[in-house]
C-alpha cells in the first residue's frame, strides 16, 4: 500500500506546480475525491472546487514558486505524512510544511496541511 500511497504524494505534489487551470482542473479531478477535505493554517475547505481555487489562489501569491516533496513518505493504513517545501526553481525554499494524507481508493480523501 505504501508504493500506493507515494505515487498519489507525488502527484498531489505536482499539482500544485500546474499553472494552466484547465489542465490543473483535470489533474484534480483524478485524484481527488469529489468530497474531498483540505485543511491547513489558512483554510478549512471541502470539495474540488474549492480546491483547485485554493491552489490557484495560493500560486498566483507565490509566483515563480515550486512545490516540491521534501522527505520520504511514511505510510500505513491508506494514511501518510510528508514534508514538503516551495521555493525558487533551483533556489532555497521560503517555505516547508508536512502533510497527513488519507487514501480512499486510490484518491485523496482528507489532506491536512501544516507551516512550519
Amino acid at each position: 500500500m505504501s508504493s500506493d500511497i507515494n505515487t498519489v504524494v507525488k502527484k498531489y505534489i505536482e499539482t500544485w506546480n500546474i499553472l494552466d487551470g484547465a489542465e490543473r482542473r483535470a489533474a484534480i479531478d483524478a485524484l481527488f475525491t469529489e468530497n474531498v477535505e483540505y485543511a491547513d493554517p489558512n483554510v478549512h475547505i471541502t470539495g474540488r472546487d474549492a480546491l483547485d481555487a485554493y491552489i490557484a489562489q495560493t500560486q498566483a501569491q507565490i509566483p515563480g514558486g515550486v512545490f516540491a516533496l521534501a522527505s520520504e513518505v511514511s505510510s500505513h493504513h491508506d494514511l501518510g505524512r510528508f514534508t514538503w517545501q516551495v521555493g525558487p526553481a533551483g533556489g532555497a525554499p521560503f517555505a516547508v510544511g508536512y502533510d497527513f494524507i488519507a487514501v480512499e481508493d486510490g484518491r485523496v480523501r482528507r489532506l491536512y496541511g501544516f507551516f512550519s
